[in-house]
């Protein structure tokens, strides 16, 4: 079976190629990526080029679209502008990377008809808005759609059409929406990432507002997993929380990190909150455990240990990066 992965060069989507091709031994993937400033060509390295080809393109553009679903069966569609500080500086490129791109590749997936057997769209949990900080209360596929930032509300607006596309078109589509995701080849913008980076350099490492802003971890090899299971046993039309059981606030994660790291908090540095910062997100992804099997493996003290040792030993990936 050949996959298209979309924004395979990214985080997520380079570690979900790696995990395939090395748990599907018979299948291949093509891979497009616009290698924006998150798209790093060195994620892939070590890749086996006879099962996976590279296109370097815009999931805006109908021709490389066109070229890019040649003999695909899957599509598995993690190409998004995804960082929230820069979607308030400007919104317009994540409207139409997210919402417009995303058109492009249901079109020509529905062009091709019965070719293409699944359609998986990647989202957030960012789309349902936020959480009381003191209330049991998690996220689930039901609930109501709140985003708070132009990112939320473009990856919302996304969720939306791939719908449509299965009611109005009948195109067998699956939506995961997944909580934060950390690991290997993070860009260092994101919060895990660039706390490491910032305490090996023992430099400043920035808060937003009081840190107690909470969010559920996952590690990206068992979001992998997630959208693995999805792909082989979801039900088509149907929409998978998946959500790593790891609720932090932001402040124990980055002190967790300086532990970890054998350095002192007085490293930290509160700076001013960030426009519409959502307070709470946390996920139920019971349907994926009774329906899929899954269930995140990698308790997040294991995973935060990995990925701290993997940024020590990996200097030259992130410092052409900073």
């Amino acid at each position: 079976m050949r996959l298209l992965v979309t924004g395979g060069a990214g985080f997520i989507g380079s570690n979900f190629v790696r995990y395939w091709l090395a748990n599907h031994p018979e299948d291949q993937i093509t891979d497009l990526d616009a290698l924006t400033y998150a798209g790093n060509p060195r994620n892939l390295d070590g890749i086996d080029g006879r099962r996976h080809t590279f296109i370097h393109g815009d999931i805006r553009d109908v021709t490389t679209v066109e070229k890019a679903m040649d003999g695909v069966e899957v599509v598995v569609h993690f190409a998004a502008e995804s960082h929230v500080d820069r979607s308030i500086d400007g919104a317009r490129i994540f409207l139409e990377t997210n919402l417009l791109g995303t058109h492009t590749l249901l079109e020509e997936a529905k062009r091709r008809g019965d070719q293409i057997k699944r359609f998986h769209h990647i989202s957030t949990d960012e789309v349902f808005g936020s959480l009381t900080i003191n209330s049991v209360e998690k996220f689930h596929e039901d609930t109501p759609y709140d985003p708070r930032s132009p990112y939320s509300a473009s990856k919302a607006a996304s969720d939306h059409i791939v719908r449509s596309y299965f009611h109005t078109h009948g195109l067998p589509v699956t939506i995961s929406n997944c909580s934060n995701n950390y690991g290997p080849n993070h860009f260092p913008e994101k919060l895990i990432p660039l706390m490491i980076i910032n305490a090996m350099r023992d430099i400043p490492l920035p808060v937003y507002g009081d840190g107690m802003n909470i969010r559920d971890w996952i590690h990206v090899e068992d979001h992998c997993a997630g959208i693995e299971a999805i792909l082989t046993k979801g039900r088509i039309g149907e929409t998978y929380c998946l959500g790593g059981n790891a609720e932090r606030h932001n402040i124990d994660v980055v002190k967790q990190v300086l532990a970890l790291m054998e350095k002192q908090e007085r490293l930290i540095n509160y700076v001013e909150d960030r426009k519409g910062h959502d307070r709470r997100y946390a996920i139920d992804s019971s349907k994926a455990k009774t329906e899929l099997g899954w269930e995140p493996k990698k308790t997040f003290e294991q995973g935060l240990k990995e990925t701290v040792e993997w940024y020590k030993d990996n200097e030259h990936w992130w410092k052409p990066l900073i």
